[in-house]
């Protein structure tokens, strides 16, 4: 019986708001899809190219070597899911390129010195509405004459 080679493939996730994103990268022919359709024609164009910033600074470095990239994104607007496609896509692409230790140190560090929201999830959430106001912030005016 011959060992199968096991290929490798390394899950990861990404949040931002209520939206969540969840990446898929395994060696392949250098696609990445989103919800099914190539990155490139994802629209509006700035969700677009904020989306592929992590890509391009990985391709700067030699870092994107032949890698199938899928990416599932549910929850939120359109927005808060790029932000957390990038987050997943940025993660994904520096643990596939660790090898055996784990993370690839040198495409984290350029990822970090870019902007922190491509590796570490963004914390803020919606204020909830309060009584006697409208909304999070407005409250009902009080006169005291």
């Amino acid at each position: 019986m011959m060992a199968r080679k096991s290929k490798k493939v390394v899950n990861t996730s990404g949040k931002r708001k209520t939206a969540v994103a969840r990446a898929t990268v395994k060696a392949g022919k250098g696609r990445v899809r989103v919800n099914s359709e190539p990155i490139e024609i994802l629209q509006p164009a700035l969700s677009r190219r904020k989306a592929m910033e992590p890509l391009i600074i990985a391709d700067a470095m030699n870092r994107l070597s032949k890698v199938d990239i899928n990416v599932l994104t549910n929850g939120g607007g359109i927005m808060g899911q790029t932000d957390a496609i990038r987050t997943a896509l940025a993660r994904g692409l520096v643990h596939y390129n660790g090898g055996a230790e784990g993370l690839d140190e040198e495409l984290r560090d350029e990822y970090l010195r870019f902007d922190r929201s491509l590796l570490v999830n963004d914390p803020r959430r919606k204020e909830p509405k309060h009584q006697l106001g409208r909304g999070a912030r407005r409250k009902k005016q009080k006169s005291y004459r």
